[in-house]
């Protein structure tokens, strides 16, 4: 039976350990040389522009003997005005499994329904658990434990908050989210929080103490007419020198990127040496070819 991973709650504990396991045995290059999809395409279906997400996909399937086939929707059918329902039997037909980067997590949902391969949500604009997983390899990878870590994140409640609420709640990670009023996460994401996240306006009560500050951008694609007053309403919520003081003296700094420098985190922050972000954009890269290895192989 084909499985997704739409959301990070499609993992039980158990497997989200299993894939972490395996996401710091790849970093080491264990089994460096096994190529478990030998002979297996992989298609990622793109409609938003990507850095990390693309290049850590395509070189992840690489690396595991698969091939990478990239669609721009404006390149296939669907652009024209083929069904996702036609669209994604058909692709069922020729590829192993599909990576999808949307705008609406109703799309995702709706491909994923008539695949009968597996598929991942690469992005949409309520979910980004592939994201998540390296967040949480990050994290382990540098403090060594994830129950009972203190995470700290400040800004909008977005895609990339929702996916930490979901991994926080799994791992036992307690969670501080600090944004303005009406930019809170999801309802329905918080609700299955199981007490492990608080959602404050304040975003020095949410530091302080911190063993981890996280931050993201304050305008995502597609929001870019909200920028001016977002990012009046956000300002008191930049990490920068000063905040990152409330936090733990040893507290590691993340950021999804692509940063918005001077903007919700200063050069400073970004390039001091409590950021991590680099290590977690390479960790992209080992969580994905743990989890395609997990659905695919």
């Amino acid at each position: 039976m084909k499985r997704d991973f739409l959301t990070v709650m499609d993992l039980s504990s158990n497997e989200l350990n299993i894939l972490l396991k395996r996401s710091i045995d790849f970093k080491k290059g264990i089994d460096a040389n096994k190529c478990p999809l030998i002979g297996k395409s992989i298609g990622l279906l793109f409609e938003k522009a990507s850095t990390r997400t693309r290049i850590s996909f395509e070189v992840g399937i690489y690396q595991l003997g698969a091939q990478a086939i990239y669609m721009n929707p404006k390149e296939i059918q669907i652009g024209r005005g083929e069904t996702l329902h036609d669209t994604a039997k058909v692709m069922s037909r020729y590829l192993h499994g599909v990576i999808i980067r949307t705008f609406s997590h109703k799309t995702l949902e709706e491909f994923a329904r008539y695949s009968s391969v597996p598929v991942i949500n690469g992005l949409s604009d309520k979910h980004h658990p592939c994201q998540a997983l390296a967040d949480l390899m990050t994290i382990l990878e540098k403090k060594g434990t994830l129950e009972g870590i203190k995470l700290a994140f400040v800004g909008d409640g977005n895609n990339v908050a929702n996916s930490l609420i979901e991994a926080s709640s799994i791992a036992k990670i307690k969670m501080k989210i600090a944004c303005p009023k009406g930019y809170e996460p999801a309802p329905d994401v918080l609700k299955r929080a199981n007490g492990y996240v608080e959602v404050l306006n304040d975003p020095l009560k949410a530091v302080e103490n911190a063993d981890v500050v996280y931050t993201d951008v304050w305008v995502s694609m597609g929001q870019e007419k909200e920028a001016l007053m977002k990012r009046k309403k956000f300002k008191k919520y930049q990490i920068n020198k000063k905040i990152l003081e409330r936090a733990k003296k040893d507290a590691i700094v993340l950021h999804c990127m692509p940063a918005h420098r001077g903007e919700e985190i200063t050069d400073e922050v970004m390039d001091g040496p409590q950021s991590v972000v680099f290590d977690q954009a390479e960790n992209r890269l080992h969580t994905q070819k743990a989890l395609l290895e997990f659905l695919m192989s």
